[in-house]
């Protein structure tokens, strides 16, 4: 028996197959592209499944902030969080926190005859856990090591200098000042991040091996400046993992305490940043990802992120285009579904009641064919 295909429901059959397929494969590519910048999730590495928001701030040079302004920060986010009864418990560390700033390039020197030009970085705080960098050898340096002289170079470096990444424990010298290889990191994974990283290997130090380097380094901390404060206390990025009980609560709980900086300050929500719905509601002003208006300074992960922003809203957007045919189609088949269901039922009920009334004349005639006999 051969079955009559109609052509134009063949060929909506297939638009829509096409149009679902691609949607799932932008689904899939606006996921992965999400899950890669793995910076912005530090929250759900830090509690799993728990209420907590990772929130950036970043500031311009002139922006005043210090390592005195992270401690009345820390207290008032503290403060905010008592108020609507969130306390820590004994020895629990309840907003990890990070700071940095950049000290733009250095010149360093390993043990043998390496030697290379690198971006400097003064981190503090939890600033490695946040930013989840992929350790390839030995550890990295805390807050709380006795000695403040350790360095986490990346392995572009590491090569430049020694031409291997087991190289933890060995010394360099940044601008003559001796530091030892506390760990080797993976250069970044995503183009983005290799796009705004720039060629220069990069290098990080604590605020106290910041104060180590030597006075006198011509190009360092800007052209022609003679020599790095005794004790560096600049901020130029505070990061922090906090609870958020009510959505928004601690976005908008340091949005606030920083708004006496006006432009030199601008704070980010992290986490949820790349959801389908924020990046399809900032299509309508995408301007403010193209066209800064402050001076504030963005590390190149923050600018990676905002490219990825870019890249995921118009990802989203398509999705959405390809999936208006299908839904449509979809509304159409329920319509068409819902009126054969109703003539059908109406057929149905119709064929039950002519039953129902053709056993009512059976049993009659069968009652007056009894009389009759």
């Amino acid at each position: 028996m051969k079955f009559a295909v109609n052509k134009k429901y063949a060929v909506l059959a297939a638009v829509n197959a096409v149009l679902l397929g691609t949607a799932a494969i932008l689904s899939c590519i606006a996921s992965a592209e999400a899950k890669s910048h793995t910076y912005n999730y530090a929250a759900e590495r830090w509690a799993s499944g728990g209420d907590y928001t990772q929130i950036s701030c970043f500031f311009s040079e002139n922006a005043g902030f210090t390592m005195d302004s992270v401690a009345s920060a820390r207290m008032q986010m503290l403060s905010n969080l008592k108020n609507v009864s969130i306390v820590p418990e004994e020895g629990q560390k309840l907003c990890p926190d990070g700071w940095s700033a950049s000290l733009g390039q250095a010149s360093i020197k390993g043990d043998l005859s390496g030697r290379s030009e690198a971006e400097i970085t003064a981190v503090g705080g939890d600033y490695f856990l946040i930013h989840d960098f992929r350790l390839l050898d030995g550890a990295f340096f805390s807050d709380d090591d006795i000695m403040q002289d350790g360095i986490v170079i990346d392995k572009n470096l590491a090569w430049s200098l020694y031409g291997s990444n087991d190289i933890a424990g060995m010394t360099l010298t940044v601008n003559g000042s001796e530091f030892y290889i506390s760990g080797v990191i993976d250069t970044p994974s995503t183009d983005e991040e290799r796009e705004c990283a720039g060629e220069l290997p990069r290098a990080y130090v604590s605020y106290d091996g910041a104060s180590l380097f030597a006075s006198e380094s011509e190009g360092f901390m800007g052209e022609g400046a003679s020599a790095l404060p005794s004790a560096f206390r600049k901020v130029t990025c505070y990061e922090v993992i906090m609870p958020d009980p009510v959505e928004n609560y601690a976005y908008e709980s340091m949005k606030g305490y920083f708004e006496g900086y006006g432009k030199n300050a601008e704070v980010i929500r992290n986490t949820g940043r790349f959801a389908a719905s924020k990046r399809l509601k900032a299509l309508k002003n995408m301007k403010k990802l193209a066209v800064r208006d402050s001076a504030v300074i963005y590390p190149y992960r923050e600018n990676a992120s905002r490219l990825a922003e870019y890249k995921l809203s118009y990802l989203y957007m398509w999705r959405i285009i390809c999936l208006i045919i299908p839904a449509v189609t979809a509304v159409w088949i329920i319509v068409r579904c819902a009126k054969l269901g109703k003539k059908y039922i109406i057929k149905g009920v119709n064929s039950v009641l002519d039953f129902i009334e053709k056993r009512k004349m059976m049993k009659w005639r069968e009652k007056n064919e009894k009389k009759e006999a």
